[in-house]
Parts: C-alpha cells; structure tokens; sequence
C-alpha cells in the first residue's frame, strides 16, 4: 500500500480506468440498429436487429395504454 493516499486514490486517470468502456460510450449509437416508430417521430436504437419486432410490438402496446387511460380519466 506504498501510494495509497486520497491524492491518489482522487486522479481522474485512476477513476478512468475503472469505468467500463461500455459506460464511457453512454449515449452513442455505435454498433446499435435504429428503429423508426410513428412514421419517423420517434426512434429508438437497439443492439440486436433480430428484436426489431418485438421492440415495435412493446412500443404499440405503450402507446396503446396511454391511449386508453387519457380517454378513462373522468372529465371534470
């Protein structure tokens, strides 16, 4: 434990290193397949193109369920 002080447990380059490349890359869409939802108004990336489907069936249900509870709200 020869440099095991605050100074240096407090190194950005120390901090770095530990954090996984997956979480540094937050937000990128490199290597994920878009999906375009609602004629081009929403797009969602995903990583596996073989879920295309099931991801714009989840999406149809969502959007189904907003639908329904906006119009099942009493009218005041």
């Amino acid at each position: 434990m020869k440099k095991d002080t605050l100074e240096y447990r407090m190194i950005q380059e120390r901090q770095r290193q530990r954090v996984p490349d997956s979480k540094l890359l937050s937000g990128s869409t490199k290597d994920k397949f878009p999906v375009i939802l609602d004629g081009g108004r929403t797009i969602i990336f995903i990583d596996d193109k073989n879920k295309e489907a099931e991801t714009r069936q989840r999406y149809d249900m969502r959007l189904g369920n907003k639908i329904m509870s906006a119009s099942n709200k009493p009218k005041v």
